[in-house]
């Protein structure tokens, strides 16, 4: 009994072993490779999305420098005594609107007093001998006085003359208006108080006077300023100087206007460096027509450089990701991968220098890529 059995057992052992020699293997299952950085888009995300090629485009970087509100220095005069002497009268007051000629103090001047009396002398003296001159004329010809004689009296009259145009200049130097000269000529009044005036027309600024006070020529007495205009005035380091040049647009930020920007440009760039400070002056022009604009106000001033080939692509491209700038760029079209992008300068109008991680013509996504990045990080953007 137990043969037969074993024999049945190897014959079926053996219709098995056939059949399955007769049978294909099937194939083993290929597993694909997920790309972590690879976003495939559906017809919806491809609405959101933008595409453009990166190109290489004329790029001006904005450089921020601090610098001041200033007065503009061929619009203020800083006005001093024109002789020595003692302050009289004070004749006008800080923040006083003030044209040329408006008498600003008064001084008395021993010294203009002097000054006249030897006018008054050295006029006296010129009218005489221009007559000795005339009537020396008039005897030589009547052949009275010999040539050497009338040559003595044109001389002394040449000299009398010269020294009464020295007084005059003298006169003129301290002060004195031509039409005072004139006054004096013809009443022989002296007068030993002398007016300072304004040269300008502005406010006055500053003043440093006071009554009683003996002032010098050297002395500024006052400082007018014609503030209907002002400076922007800034320091760029040197390492920038090459990027500025007079003419280029620049933005005025001034904080205690809310940083109000007031649009203008350089109008100076310094031929110089400063030893001290490493720093090249720039300044620019602004019209405060208002008032609104103080001297010495700080202000940031925001140069836009000469103009250079970069590589720029929008703000709106990069996305920040793990503490990296990303920027996705198309592998295929519906098919994105995210690459990191080392970026540089941004400009006014929102583009950006991209320093490495790309190259012109590929095509980016300039448009939508925060919700490509939310679909691979798996963040929802709202």
């Amino acid at each position: 009994m137990i043969p037969r059995l074993s024999s049945t057992a190897a014959l079926l052992a053996l219709c098995f072993a056939l059949a399955a020699c007769g049978e294909k293997p099937e194939p083993a299952p290929v597993v694909e490779q997920s790309d972590p950085s690879l976003v495939v888009a559906d017809e919806a995300m491809m609405a959101r999305v933008k595409v453009a090629p990166v190109a290489l485009e004329p790029f001006s970087d904005v450089l921020r420098v601090a610098g001041r509100i200033d007065f503009d220095r061929r619009r203020m005069a800083r006005i001093g005594a024109p002789v020595t002497g003692r302050v009289t009268d004070i004749e006008t007051t800080l923040g006083a609107t003030v044209g040329p000629g408006t008498v600003l103090a008064r001084l008395h001047s021993t010294e203009l007093g002097s000054a006249q009396l030897a006018y008054l002398k050295a006029k006296a003296q010129s009218e005489l001998q221009q007559n000795a001159q005339e009537r020396a004329r008039l005897l030589f010809a009547a052949d009275v006085i010999g040539k050497a004689e009338l040559q003595r009296r044109e001389n002394e009259y040449a000299v009398a003359a010269a020294e009464l145009r020295a007084a005059y200049d003298q006169l003129r130097v301290l002060g004195m208006s031509q039409k005072a000269v004139s006054h004096m000529d013809k009443t022989g009044e002296i007068s030993s108080f002398s007016p300072v005036v304004s040269t300008l027309h502005g406010s006055v600024v500053e003043f440093k006077i006071a009554p009683g006070q003996v002032v010098q020529p050297a002395d500024a007495l006052f400082t007018v300023a014609d503030l209907s205009r002002v400076w922007a005035v800034a320091e760029v380091p040197e390492q920038q100087a090459d990027l500025v040049a007079a003419g280029q647009t620049v933005d005025i930020e001034v904080p205690a206007l809310g940083n109000r920007k007031i649009a203008g440009e350089l109008i100076y760039v310094g031929q110089v460096v400063d030893p001290g400070t490493r720093t090249v002056s720039v300044r620019t022009s602004i019209d405060n027509a208002d008032g609104r604009l103080k001297p010495a106000m700080l202000a940031t001033m925001l140069i836009a450089s000469r103009p250079t080939e970069k590589l720029v692509i929008p703000a709106s491209a990069v996305v920040r990701s793990d503490n990296q700038d990303i920027v996705y760029v198309e592998a295929e079209p519906g098919r994105f991968r995210a690459t990191q992008v080392q970026m540089g300068a941004s400009s006014q109008d929102d583009r950006r220098v991209v320093v490495s991680g790309l190259k012109a013509g590929e095509r980016i996504v300039v448009s939508g890529a925060f919700h490509l990045n939310s679909q691979r990080t798996g963040i929802d953007p709202e």
